[in-house]
């Protein structure tokens, strides 16, 4: 017995060794090169393809400077930065296992008056001031042979876009030259002044930027190209057309040679632009008027039409609004795309995952011979196409009288191919022929294949549609509400060329809804509209009844009088509006109950998957050790 105590003895510490000597092993192995799992579904710490692709693209050495303060003050600012600045490091890391000896990574600390200081300075990089602290280096410079791109302050508030960032600068070194995209616009999208005598009025000031151009500016060389343009300038590679309202046949013939001769098109068309019906015009003060804006000459060579007149509203998709006293209401054609309405096998859309288009257009018909579609973005099948003026008069106008008609509605399209010229006789009547591009010999069929995309909305592009703006100890902290402008970011880059910037910017916002939840919502919505129809088609019957009782009298004294039959008449409809608005407010109920109860199992089965997957594993284990010590 003493014998087989003292081998179990044995046995037990000789495995007790054996396991640390392996934890040890394990340990020094995994530290010499560290390795990480990424267990986020969206992958958010992952180095996506496009990184990836950009370091196995290196074939000469970049090196990084990577600056942050190491001050003894301890703030809650210097707290978090430094606390960030290791997620930086981290990151870094990450770059430098992928590109190898091409990247080569450098660490300074910038106190004041030191020679790291002065490196950031010439790198070009910009302190944060902090209280009790003074300046703060946190950001990075990236260099190769004579060119350099710094990142002067690495905002914790970008996080999520950090690594585009990083390898946005890597690629920018790499391939210096800039391309060329041309901007024509009716909207201010590159800022513009204010009326000065509203300005003296304490009135509107000078508008910036939209920030989609602001974030064009540093990939590309950005032109504004007036919308009564009469030729694109050859150097234009992309050209973004932005709610061209107005725009003159001369104008189209000659985006319409621009594609002809290779050129990139981006044309962000809308049927009711809810910018300009939100935003004063500058040189009047007054209200702009939500106008619509078409391509139609050169849409119709295309095979394509998109009537300003209609907007698509979506029960699937339909946004929440606030109205003047801050109760929410339905916007069924203020959409809010999820996955379900984002094509995911195509690289720009393929990482999107949240779209939102106020008041969009659909795109009607198929290209003609020649084209191939491409649909990126489109509506579920609980939508219809309204007119604008519902739109203008609420949700509620719409749902009044929706009805589903079953199609996906195309809301952003591109076409490939080689297109026909929209101008066949040649250039349009009343143009000016010294300006016009290829006067004499004006092209008929494009020269190569080129890629034209479309989108049934432009206020997408807009701050006000796309970012949330609020103030910070660090300034102005601005994050993404939408994916607007990540998607119409990589429409230009895949259009200029390069498109491995696209996977990265892409996981940048990542939200998942409850999709079932929505889904319950719409088809109580739908159940009970059908009531509300049902109402309103009673309250007409009983109003013209009412009508045609009081026509039968001959008095004119009498007809302001109810007779018997009109009061039984009225008391019957009252009865049955009582008994409809019970059976609404009952359906109502029932819905948000059955939400409620949807939500909460969601929660406590996220709450309790973990804690029973190691219970269940665990009893798994011990009943599995049970069986083998009882066969033994």
């Amino acid at each position: 017995m003493q014998k087989k105590s003292l081998e179990t003895i044995l046995y037990s510490s000789a495995g007790i060794i054996v396991m640390l000597v392996i934890m040890v092993a394990v340990n020094v192995i995994t530290g010499a090169k560290p390795v990480r799992v990424d267990m986020t579904q969206e992958k958010a710490y992952t180095l996506s393809d496009g990184t990836r692709a950009v370091l196995n693209k290196l074939d000469t050495p970049v090196k990084i400077r990577f600056y942050c303060t190491q001050s003894d003050t301890a703030t809650p600012e210097t707290v978090y930065l430094k606390s960030y600045a290791r997620k930086v490091e981290d990151l870094l890391q990450e770059y430098k296992q992928i590109a190898g000896k091409n990247l080569i990574i450098e660490k300074y600390d910038p106190q004041p008056d030191s020679d790291a200081e002065d490196s950031a300075r010439l790198d070009g990089l910009e302190p944060q001031q902090l209280s009790g602290v003074g300046g703060f280096y946190l950001g990075l410079a990236v260099s190769l042979a004579d060119e350099r791109v710094a990142l002067p302050f690495l905002e914790p508030n970008r996080e999520k876009l950090l690594e585009y960032d990083i390898t946005r600068a890597i690629s920018r070194v790499f391939n210096p030259e800039k391309p060329t995209v041309g901007i024509m616009s009716s909207l201010p999208v590159f800022g513009e002044p204010g009326n000065p005598m509203m300005m003296q009025q304490g009135g509107s000031q000078n508008s910036e930027p939209w920030t989609i151009i602001e974030q064009l500016q540093q990939d590309f060389n950005v032109k504004n190209i007036g919308m009564d343009a009469a030729k694109i300038d050859d150097d234009v590679k992309v050209l973004v057309v932005v709610h061209p309202k107005g725009i003159s046949d001369q104008t189209q013939y000659a985006i319409d040679q621009f594609v002809l001769r290779g050129g990139k098109l981006i044309a962000f068309l809308d049927p009711q632009s809810a910018y300009s019906s939100r935003h004063q015009n500058p040189e009047t003060g007054e209200q702009g008027g939500g106008v619509g804006s078409s391509l139609d000459k050169l849409l119709k060579a295309w095979g394509i039409q998109f009537d300003t007149g209609k907007v698509v509203a979506d029960l699937d998709f339909k946004m929440q609004l606030h109205d003047q006293s801050g109760v929410p209401v339905d916007a069924p054609a203020w959409l809010a795309l999820t996955s379900d309405g984002i094509n995911r096998e195509d690289i720009v859309t393929s990482q999107i995952d949240s779209v939102w288009l106020p008041a969009c257009g659909a795109f009607i018909g198929e290209p003609v011979a020649g084209l191939k579609e491409t649909v990126l973005l489109n509506s579920s099948k609980d939508a219809e196409l309204t007119d604008t003026y519902m739109a203008e008069m609420g949700g509620q106008a719409i749902m009044n009288s929706f009805k589903p008609t079953g199609v996906n509605y195309k809301l952003a399209i591109r076409l490939t191919g080689k297109f026909n010229t929209a101008f066949p006789e040649g250039r349009p009547a009343g143009a000016d022929t010294n300006a016009l591009a290829d006067a004499d010999n004006p092209l008929k069929v494009s020269k190569t294949d080129t890629s034209v995309v479309l989108v049934g909305d432009s206020d997408l592009l807009a701050d006000d549609f796309s970012l949330r703006k609020m103030q910070s100890p660090f300034g102005t902290m601005v994050s993404q509400m939408n994916a607007n402008l990540d998607f119409s970011q990589n429409l230009v880059e895949q259009m200029a060329g390069d498109s491995n910037l696209i996977g990265v910017r892409s996981r940048a916002t990542m939200s998942r809804p409850f999709t079932r939840v929505k889904k319950l919502e719409a088809e109580a919505e739908a159940s009970g509209q059908a009531k509300i129809a049902e109402l309103q088609q009673s309250l007409q019957e009983t109003q013209q009844r009412l009508g045609e009782l009081q026509q039968q009298k001959t008095d004119a004294n009498q007809r302001y009088i109810l007779s018997p039959e009109q009061q039984a008449e009225l008391e019957n409809f009252r009865k049955k509006q009582a008994d409809v608005s019970s059976e609404l407010r009952q359906a109502q109920k029932d819905l948000r109950k059955e939400v409620v109860s949807l939500e909460t199992r969601l929660e406590w089965l996220n709450i309790l998957a973990m804690p029973c997957g190691v219970t269940l594993a665990g009893v798994a284990i011990a009943v599995v050790k049970r069986r083998k010590n009882s066969a033994k």
